[in-house]
C-alpha cells in the first residue's frame, strides 16, 4: 500500500499545514505549477514526483517532465498539468487518453478541486485544487490517498485555511 499527498498549483507558496497534512504519506505528487522553492522543500521532506506547469520556470521544467506517467503499485498514472477533466480532455490529451487510458489520470491548473470518474475509459480523474495564494479561487485544498494492488481508495479532501 502507497499513501499519496497530491498538491498543485502552489505557485511558490507551500503552507506549513502541508507537513502535518502529508506526515505519513509515502509520497508527494506535485501536478505542476510549483513556483519558487516548493520543490525543494517538498523533496527534503518526502520523495517527490510532479510535473512542470505553465507558470514554472526552466529550473522546475528540468527537473520535472510535462507528462509523467509511471506505476504505483500495480495502477497506471498519468500526471500532466493541463489536461482537461473526462468529457474536457485538452486537445494535446484527448488522442492519448482514449487510445491508451491510465488507470489514475492527475491534473492541476484550473484551481478547481475535481474528482470523477471517466465511465468510458474506466478512469478516475483528480485535480486536487490549488494550495497556493495566487489565483482565483476562494478554497485551497489538497488530497490524500491511498493505492493498494489495483485500488484507489480512502481518497480525503482537505481544506486549509483562508488565503
Amino acid at each position: 500500500m502507497k499513501k499519496i499527498g497530491l498538491i498543485s498549483d502552489t505557485h511558490g507558496f507551500l503552507d506549513d499545514a502541508v507537513f502535518k497534512h502529508f506526515d505519513q504519506v509515502d509520497e508527494i505528487w506535485h501536478a505542476g505549477d510549483f513556483g519558487p522553492h516548493v520543490a525543494t522543500e517538498l523533496s527534503t521532506f518526502k520523495p517527490l514526483r510532479g510535473v512542470f506547469g505553465n507558470i514554472d520556470d526552466a529550473i522546475i521544467r528540468n527537473e520535472f517532465p510535462e507528462h509523467n506517467r509511471f506505476q504505483c503499485e500495480q495502477v497506471e498514472v498519468w500526471m500532466t498539468h493541463i489536461g482537461g477533466y473526462p468529457g474536457r480532455y485538452s486537445s494535446f490529451v484527448k488522442p492519448e487518453i482514449y487510445t491508451n487510458p491510465p488507470k489514475l489520470f492527475i491534473t492541476g491548473h484550473s484551481h478547481i478541486l475535481k474528482v470523477m470518474f471517466d465511465e468510458k475509459i474506466k478512469c478516475l480523474h483528480i485535480n486536487p485544487g490549488a494550495a497556493g495564494k495566487h489565483g482565483w479561487h476562494k478554497v485551497r485544498t489538497l488530497v490524500r490517498f491511498c493505492i493498494t494492488d489495483e485500488n484507489i481508495h480512502t481518497l480525503e479532501v482537505i481544506e486549509l485555511s483562508g488565503r
